[in-house]
């Protein structure tokens, strides 16, 4: 945590950026905007923490790398479990999506090639921003780092006493049962020294993006784990940071 606190301290020291836009007036949840190269992509960024913990000002440290490739990033926050339903943070990060489509022109970015991404939790919600019923905003891709695709297993953890998942909320919210309706590109990524069901949720849900006609790349980060992944994604010298800016830029 104090990795990503210095990182993401540094980031906002350093990178012009536009801080706390408001996306979502109902709930008051706001973005920060890092800006890249005119005309570039933007990535719109969504922290883990179990969908009850962390914050943008945590996750600022993805910037400098992507930033540093011409691309743009906006790193938001959302309201946090258990104080709502997951379907409302759901409902944010589509509202965010549809923000950052709407006013990336105006910022220098290229609206008609946004990508959403996100680590852990994060990694799980925008894979259900590009499910059907999130697509009315139009996606590239998608970016999950360590993503959860099949939230059985969490109604069945611990971690269910915040998010009060029952069976129907399972099947609604797991991206492994709402895929894209349209061609969305995906490079997932986890980490080598993580626990085998985060990269087995990777695994299974690429297979099944794979299966239903869409490119999706997994690229295992074999040093890397569960929460250092992401720094991984924001240093411009880090094989990851590298890959993402290949793909996120691709026409």
């Amino acid at each position: 945590m104090r990795r990503y606190h210095d990182a993401s301290a540094q980031a906002r020291a350093t990178l012009p950026h536009e801080a706390a836009l408001v996306y979502d007036p109902a709930s008051g949840q706001a973005l920060d905007w890092f800006h890249g190269a005119s005309g570039g992509p933007v990535l719109l960024w969504i922290h883990g923490g179990y969908w009850r913990a962390l914050s943008r000002a945590d996750n600022s440290c993805v910037a400098p790398g992507l930033v540093a490739a011409g691309i743009h990033v906006a790193v938001m926050d959302y309201s946090l479990a258990p104080a709502v339903t997951l379907d409302e943070i759901l409902r944010q990060v589509r509202a965010a999506a549809a923000w950052v489509h709407r006013h990336a022109a105006a910022r220098g970015a290229d609206p008609a090639r946004l990508f959403i991404g996100g680590s852990s939790a994060g990694g799980h919600l925008c894979a259900m921003a590009a499910a059907p019923g999130g697509d009315a905003t139009p996606l590239c891709g998608i970016l999950p780092l360590s993503g959860l695709f099949d939230l059985e297993p969490i109604r069945l953890s611990h971690v269910n006493a915040w998010l009060a998942l029952d069976e129907a909320a399972v099947r609604r919210l797991s991206p492994l049962h709402h895929l894209p309706a349209r061609p969305t590109r995906m490079l997932a990524a986890y980490g080598g020294r993580e626990t085998r069901e985060f990269q087995r949720q990777t695994d299974d849900y690429a297979a099944a993006w794979q299966a239903a006609g869409h490119e999706a790349l997994v690229l295992p980060q074999p040093a890397r784990h569960h929460f250092d992944i992401v720094l991984g994604l924001g240093d411009p010298t880090d094989p990851l940071c590298a890959a993402a800016g290949r793909f996120l830029c691709e026409r």
